[in-house]
């Protein structure tokens, strides 16, 4: 299983890493590395053939499933369809959710978990253009 690694923090930051995700192994829950408080974060692998082995619903939150590599099949409630890398899927609470690994190299897939109904603003709704030196 990979580990996370807490890469730094500062004033209104946190930095963390999951390292490659070329060979990535297990689940990995980042919240706690990076003191989030809007959402949970986690990072997935499933090797070929393989299924998250239970399925599960929430209660207020919604997750959204980001597929970064393989392929598979992922089930809502009784309706099951085909993802791939690019893959994104959203599943509101209270419904069942799986998915299956069904390429030959493994599915690496992130999950956010947020309260449903909770985002107020968004891009630019809730961003301010301001005036600092780039230090990049």
């Amino acid at each position: 299983m990979s580990e996370i690694k807490i890469m730094g923090k500062g004033v209104g930051y946190a930095h963390a890493s999951v390292g490659s995700l070329k060979g990535f192994e297990g689940k990995q829950f980042v919240k706690e590395a990076t003191e989030a408080t809007s959402c949970e974060i986690s990072f997935g692998s499933l090797p070929s053939g393989a299924a998250v082995p239970f399925f599960h619903s929430h209660k207020a939150n919604e997750e959204n499933y980001i597929i970064l590599s393989g392929a598979g099949r992922f089930q809502v409630d009784d309706e099951v369809f085909d993802i791939a890398e690019g893959s994104v899927i959203r599943v509101a609470p209270g419904r069942d959710r799986n998915l299956k690994c069904t390429s030959a190299e493994p599915m690496v897939y992130i999950c956010i978990q947020a309260k449903a109904g909770s985002l107020e603003g968004y891009t630019m709704t809730d961003a301010d253009i301001t005036e600092r030196k780039n230090l990049l």
